[in-house]
């Protein structure tokens, strides 16, 4: 089975899952609707034939099956139309829901940095039920145009077996050119991507509130509308020329289409004045040929189009037949509750092989109960360190190891129900401020006492409780109206350090994780705020197992443990005291933010 088939039977399986019913009515609705025009021409023979033989007896029926034939004319559409639309969006339903159960079964984050990957996603998120029309309604649509060719066909052939050869044959070319532009087109698009997602970025910020302050303190926007129009007009080039190859290859097989048509009607004329053909017979095959042309080139429609929403349906199913990013376990392993530790041996990782290492023979220990520190500079590792703790990647040399148990051996959903993480880019989700708190744990959305809990440890309770309709006040204003406008209490929009907060809040609602950790959880706030926090979250880290991750040296002498990375190696780990004594990197970095402290304070 050739793939493009192999598609088609996909779709028609979904097709039947999505509405059994519709696709038998459908069926139905296509037969009738194939069968019309040519019982419309045959009726129009039939009448004609009994005026002209002055048979006045046998008039009746012929009007009588046409004005049937013309109620159903009229009836039919709409019914297919109601149908198809049904089906549409049964089947997009379901599209749907099979892509994206698809994508959230990727464990792991490599496609999601994999431009290519996003590309794809994207291009298989537009196979919806409509776009995929062509293909599923569009089966029927096919399936009605070849019986209304076979019909007339028929009836030519009746008349003049040559004439009917030779309208068949007059639709090839038409059909191979056509199939040719789709494929071109298909090309095009696939071609345009990079340039698509150029375009939509740039438009983006043009229309970002983030960043709106920066595009009109740095005049950007006439710089970034002509980057969104340059990439537009670049698209549009290719689609102009290859609009004109169509214009002009459809207007050629047009003109070819109206020669035979002339022909087969002067045929057929000069055969009635010969007495060979009835008048009845003239106006059957006058309606014959008009009707086979467009039905074949209905026909040649369909299958074009079919092409293109199959190459879209190709899209949906390279996404489909993906497996997990993360590989599935060898030897699966249930996770045990920790109670010795957890230990990078010799890990080694980078993003792919034509990338540089990132973490270079990582050998660390992070003890159960004991609060371990991670500093150095940026692009030290300390972030993909994290990275691989939470499981979005595998190292690629050594292992990691909880309580002795490979974290390649544990299912990821598993690992990550036992940690609480505060990310460095953490979300702002259009929700409620609760909502924002608890979907760090979705158990605790009707859990009150646990949420204002949780907001309590991230000094964020009386920032929430201050806001016009405290945990149930929307944190955006996207979803409203211009009647909402000049209301407050339709939704607030936080700064950075709150955003902060409740982000913090969010990875400490979950209690009682086997490893907290917290990527710069201080960065945003003003020196009080920051204070606060880190005097919390130290009473709350006490007896626990964490991993701070902090520029802010003066935020992680407390811990048990403070390792130092840098360009990928750990350059040295200790207490403060024993690291400050040691004179080497961490008590340069210390001692020089403690100096710029003093000059900023005697500033002052």
């Amino acid at each position: 089975m050739t793939p493009g088939l192999r598609r088609t039977a996909i779709l028609a399986a979904l097709c039947w899952r999505a509405g059994p019913l519709l696709t038998v009515a459908q069926l139905v609705v296509t037969v009738a609707a194939g069968l019309l025009p040519m019982a419309t021409v045959w009726a129009t023979k039939l009448l004609i034939d009994a005026l002209t033989e002055g048979r006045p007896e046998a008039v009746l029926g012929p009007v009588a099956g046409l004005l049937a034939l013309g109620l159903a004319t009229g009836v039919l559409p709409h019914l297919t139309g109601y149908l198809r639309a049904e089906s549409d969006r049964r089947l997009d339903l379901l599209l749907q829901d099979r892509l994206y159960t698809t994508v959230n079964g990727f464990q792991g984050l490599s496609r999601f940095e994999n431009p290519a990957f996003l590309d794809e996603l994207r291009m298989a998120a537009q196979a919806t039920g409509g776009a995929l029309g062509p293909i599923t309604s569009g089966v029927f649509d096919l399936g009605r145009n070849l019986i209304s060719l076979a019909g007339l066909l028929g009836a030519l052939a009746v008349l003049s077996p040559l004439m009917a050869l030779l309208v068949a044959v007059a639709a090839v070319p038409t059909l191979v050119a056509r199939m040719s532009l789709e494929k071109r087109r298909a090309q095009m698009i696939a071609g345009q991507s990079a340039a698509a997602r150029r375009q939509i970025f740039y438009a983006s910020l043009i229309t970002d509130v983030q960043a709106a302050k920066e595009v009109r303190l740095f005049g950007l926007g006439d710089f970034l509308r002509g980057r969104v129009l340059g990439e537009l007009a670049g698209m549009q080039a290719g689609e102009r020329r290859l609009d004109r190859r169509e214009a002009l290859t459809q207007s050629l097989l047009a003109a070819l289409s109206a020669v035979i048509s002339g022909a087969a009607l002067l045929w057929a004329v000069y055969s009635a004045l010969n007495g060979r053909l009835t008048l009845g017979d003239v106006a059957a095959f006058a309606g014959a040929v008009a009707g086979t042309q467009a039905a074949l080139i209905a026909t040649v429609e369909n299958a074009a189009n079919a092409r293109h929403a199959l190459l879209l349906f190709d899209h949906h199913e390279r996404v489909m037949s993906l497996p997990d990013d993360l590989p599935p376990a060898v030897r699966p392993t249930a996770l045990p509750a920790l109670r010795r530790g957890i230990e990078l041996r010799d890990v080694w990782f980078r993003y792919d092989d034509n990338h540089p290492w990132v973490l270079r023979g990582v050998d660390l220990t992070i003890p159960h109960g004991s609060s371990v520190a991670l500093v150095g500079l940026n692009g030290a590792g300390k972030s993909t360190l994290i990275k691989l703790l939470c499981r979005f990647y595998d190292p690629t040399r050594g292992s990691i190891r909880w309580d002795g148990v490979d974290l390649r051996d544990v299912p990821p959903a598993e690992l990550r129900a036992r940690l609480g993480v505060l990310f460095q880019d953490y979300m702002s989700y259009d929700l409620t401020a609760a909502e924002n708190i608890a979907i760090g744990e979705l158990a605790a959305l009707s859990d009150h006492a646990r949420i204002r809990r949780a907001a309590g440890l991230a000094n964020a309770h009386e920032l929430v409780e201050a806001l016009p309709r405290g945990y149930d006040t929307m944190l955006s204003r996207i979803f409203f109206g211009p009647e909402d406008e000049d209301d407050p209490q339709a939704g607030v929009v936080l700064s950075g350090g709150q955003w902060q907060r409740l982000a913090l809040a969010r990875a400490l609602v979950r209690e009682q994780r086997d490893l907290l950790i917290l990527d710069e959880p201080s960065s945003g706030l003003d020196a009080q705020a920051e204070y606060e926090v880190h005097r919390r979250l130290r009473e709350h880290r006490a007896g626990r197992t964490s991993l701070l991750v902090s520029h802010r040296l003066s935020a992680v002498r407390d811990a048990d443990l403070i390792v130092v990375l840098s360009e990928g190696r750990i350059a040295e780990q200790g207490s403060h005291q024993e690291l400050m004594a040691a004179a080497g990197r961490y008590a340069g970095l210390f001692d020089t933010q403690a100096r710029g402290y003093r000059e900023e304070a005697g500033t002052h």
